[in-house]
């Protein structure tokens, strides 16, 4: 098997993309290889909200530069790791990197800056409209990669079976149900 010498973890932070960050933890270890965690800012979050008056007065909301906008992102990624810390410090090389941008495209190329050999995604499990048109960030990824993505998502709940009906085959032309 090939050697993991480093691995991509792009992460929103949310809850899915932890389980992504603690496979890749593990993966790193096994191999004792470096980690690059990739968060892409929202850009979205470069405008201050208005209230009704500056909207009446014409002074509408003003916009962050983006230096703000990448070190507002960094420390939300940094209390986003406090958890993990203690597994972040027993890898050889780990960078954190934040930038803006369109996210599987920043994903892809950052994977070609960085020369990773795997790139761990966390999906989630909305089928709306948006992934029906598009499909999904890990799709988008997955198509346009220069290396292997591996996607960890969560496994679905099972469905209950008690006080379902079950067949019962005691008998040959008969056939019966039990509620169990």
């Amino acid at each position: 098997m090939k050697r993991l010498n480093k691995i991509l973890i792009p992460t929103d932070l949310s809850e899915h993309s932890r389980r992504a960050i603690a496979y890749g933890l593990r993966l790193a270890a096994e191999d004792k290889g470096s980690l690059v965690v990739l968060h892409i800012a929202n850009e979205l979050n470069t405008w201050e909200l208005s209230t009704e008056f500056e909207i009446y007065t014409g002074n509408y909301g003003q916009r962050w530069p983006l230096d703000r906008v990448v070190s507002e992102a960094s420390l939300d990624l940094n209390n986003f790791l406090e958890p993990h810390l203690a597994d972040l410090k027993q890898l050889p090389n780990v960078t954190k990197r934040v930038i803006l941008g369109n996210v599987p495209e920043r994903i892809t190329s950052t994977a070609e800056e960085e020369k990773a050999d795997l790139i761990v995604m966390s999906p989630r499990r909305n089928r709306g409209l948006r992934h029906w048109l598009g499909g999904g960030i890990t799709d988008r990824v997955t198509r346009m990669s220069p290396c292997p993505v591996l996607s960890i998502s969560q496994p679905l709940p099972s469905t209950p079976w008690r006080g379902k009906l079950a067949p019962i085959f005691f008998g040959w032309p008969k056939q019966r149900t039990v509620e169990i």
